[in-house]
Order: C-alpha cells, then structure tokens, then sequence
C-alpha cells in the first residue's frame, strides 16, 4: 500500500513522528520531538504553556486538520504540521 505524504502548508514547521508504540497524548511526544529537533530555535524551546496555546489557537495541524492535545497517536509515521505566525 502507497500512502501520500501530505503537503506541507505555507509559513509552517513540520515534524515527523515515527513511533513503535501507540501514544495515548500528542501533547508529550510533540513536546519531545520538537525539544530534540534543531531546525527552528525558538520551537525548540517551546513551554508547555506556548505548546497549549499553539493547540487552543489551532495551530497544529495533522493532515491539514487542527488536532487537539489529548488525541492519541498511532504507531508509525505521523506528519505534524505547527503553523508559524
């Protein structure tokens, strides 16, 4: 099975996350990918406060939809889209 990579949105920070096991919150394992990347500084010193807020003002996108800090995440890859102001 093919699957297609979504694209990228405009004026936006993409992570990838591949896990081997289910997580039951995207907020921890986004705070973790996006405190160990090191391609956008200033997301790599995300607080959990700015983290919330990025959810709450829909900001992170999953498939070009805003998801929501409690979804959980299914094992291997997802694309997490974070929109930049």
């Amino acid at each position: 099975m093919t699957y297609k990579i979504p694209e990228q949105p405009q004026n936006s920070f993409r992570v990838t996350l591949e896990l081997e096991t289910k997580a039951e919150r995207l907020d921890h394992v986004l705070m973790e990918a996006l405190k160990a990347q090191t391609e956008n500084e200033e997301l790599s010193q995300v607080s959990k406060l700015h983290l919330k807020r990025l959810f709450t003002d829909k900001k992170i996108l999953i498939k070009g939809q805003s998801a929501k800090a409690k979804s959980s995440v299914n094992t291997g890859t997802t694309y997490v889209d974070v929109l930049l102001s």
